[in-house]
């Protein structure tokens, strides 16, 4: 399969995924297996996964140590990775090695335990990072945290518009 090929593909390709392995550290999932789904993962010549998504929430890291080494030994395009699930573990920041993986668009970091406001800036300068969650960290309690983002805004103020249009064209109705 070309790169071509595998860009064209691999975001319909289901995720690589290990979540809920008791994982502590990174090194386990090159011994663990990850967890099957309804379609089976494609995989290279070399038997590395054809996918763009990396799940690894529901376990008890609490650090990226060799993430990028592990991941290479993982994935055949490490670097074309969307989507990374670390929810529900016990990470107390956000790693650079995230600010990597230039096409990520969606990067789940809920339920962990990072405490501060200023880790979200590392992230600033992921130019496809379009969703990214937060709430039940302890950085909610830190003033100035809004867990509504500018996608949200935007999403609410489009349904805003069309709902008061649907309510005028109602009234009028009501009144002919």
């Amino acid at each position: 399969m070309s790169r071509q090929d595998y860009m064209n593909t691999s975001v319909q390709e289901p995720p690589l995924d290990y979540s809920f392995r008791s994982i502590h550290v990174l090194q386990d999932l090159i011994s663990e297996d990850p967890r099957t789904g309804l379609r089976p993962l494609r995989h290279s010549r070399s038997g590395k996964s054809l996918t763009q998504s990396l799940w690894l929430n529901n376990n008890v890291l609490n650090e990226l140590k060799d993430f990028n080494q592990v991941i290479s030994q993982l994935l055949e395009h490490p670097g074309n990775l969307a989507w990374i699930d670390l929810s529900f573990n016990d990470l107390t920041s956000i790693d650079p090695v995230l600010t990597t993986f230039f096409n990520l668009s969606v990067l789940y970091l809920h339920g962990n335990s990072i405490q501060r406001l200023g880790e979200v800036n590392k992230l600033a300068i992921l130019p496809r990072l379009r969703s990214l969650t937060l709430h039940g960290n302890p950085i909610e309690e830190e003033k100035g945290y809004s867990g509504v983002t500018k996608a949200d805004r935007t999403t609410a103020e489009v349904w805003k518009r069309m709902n008061i249009k649907h309510k005028k064209i109602r009234i009028k109705h009501t009144l002919l």
